[in-house]
């Protein structure tokens, strides 16, 4: 299957990623390991070329199960993984971007994906103690020994990307970023934009919100982190109905699923954004990449906005704590 693709900063990718952090983490019980290897390939086989993970996933065991899927299809595929973790043992689970924090990451990484090279190298969270220069200067050593092709960044402000620009381009930038979630518009977009970086949204789908199948009657897992979620509490999910009831309307009018135009909404804001919506499910994978051949029209968008405009979303997207560490 064919899939158009776009460049993410000299990385050219699959229109429409995946994202792989649900297979085995923080989405309720664990599906099986083998059904989502061949979940994986069967991405490859149409037409998915972009994949992410991290190393925080598990912790470790979601870049395994990456590694294993794609260690046969490698130099087909572009793989993303993060650092920025102080995990293992005697780890904290805080922030740590320390330079010999990061190379240990890297080569831990690289182990587990079973590959010589990690194609986008993104720093999952800003570490306030470590000087963002540091931290790209780290990486590009990285590059100059051939462990690392690019680097990202995620949930960065404008001015720490332009800071990190200046040592070493980053490529990508990714950040939650969905029609209930616009605040990369404010700055971050318009700076990608001017310094040419890729976007890279994750929770496209607003953690399924936005597919319709969430209402608030629904119950989550032990392991499921929606549950702590201000914006997944049953009273915010049936005031955020009209998101869904937007889309749905659109969706429509084009033949199309509400998560389909919740991405086709994405793709159609700039070029350089590549979505990378996750599931577990077969179905779902085949849903979420019919939607990279949804065109919304200049008009279409500006009438999704009008009505858009007019939605208060109810509830911020991270409890207190781990908002403190994204941007608000």
């Amino acid at each position: 299957m064919t899939m158009p693709t776009r460049n993410l900063g000299g990385l050219t990718v699959s229109a429409i990623g995946l994202g792989c952090m649900g297979m085995n983490y923080h989405r309720g019980t664990a599906p099986d390991r083998n059904a989502m290897i061949a979940l994986i390939r069967a991405a490859v086989e149409r037409g998915v070329t972009f994949f992410d993970t991290a190393e925080v996933y598990g912790p470790f065991t979601n870049e395994e199960l990456v590694g294993e899927a794609l260690a046969p299809v490698r130099d087909r595929v572009v793989i993303a993984t993060k650092f920025g973790f102080d995990l293992g043992p005697g780890g904290t689970g805080e922030p740590n971007s320390r330079p010999e924090r990061i190379r240990r990451v890297a080569d831990e990484s690289l182990r587990r994906l079973r590959t010589e090279t990690i194609d986008l190298f993104y720093q999952h969270r800003v570490d306030p103690a470590v000087p963002i220069e540091d931290v790209a200067g780290a990486v590009k050593a990285l590059v100059a020994q051939g462990k690392v092709r690019h680097f990202g960044l995620s949930e960065a402000n404008a001015a720490t990307i332009r800071r990190a620009h200046a040592v070493l381009p980053v490529a990508a930038i990714q950040s939650e970023y969905s029609i209930w979630w616009r605040l990369p518009e404010a700055d971050v977009l318009p700076l990608c934009e001017e310094l040419g970086i890729g976007f890279v949204p994750y929770s496209p789908l607003g953690r399924g919100y936005l597919t319709g199948k969430i209402d608030e009657t629904m119950r989550f897992g032990d392991n499921d982190n929606r549950a702590s979620l201000p914006r997944f509490t049953p009273e915010a999910r049936q005031a955020n109905r009209p998101v869904v009831d937007l889309l749905e309307e659109f969706g429509r009018r084009k033949g199309a699923t509400a998560a389909q135009m919740a991405l086709a909404w994405l793709l159609a804001r700039k070029p350089w954004i590549v979505p990378i919506p996750g599931t577990t499910r077969l179905d779902r994978l085949e849903e979420n990449i019919a939607a990279a051949a949804i065109t919304l029209s200049a008009d279409e968008l500006r009438q999704i906005d009008s009505a858009a405009a007019r939605i208060t979303v109810q509830g911020d997207r991270y409890p207190e704590r781990e908002a403190s560490r994204t941007q608000r």
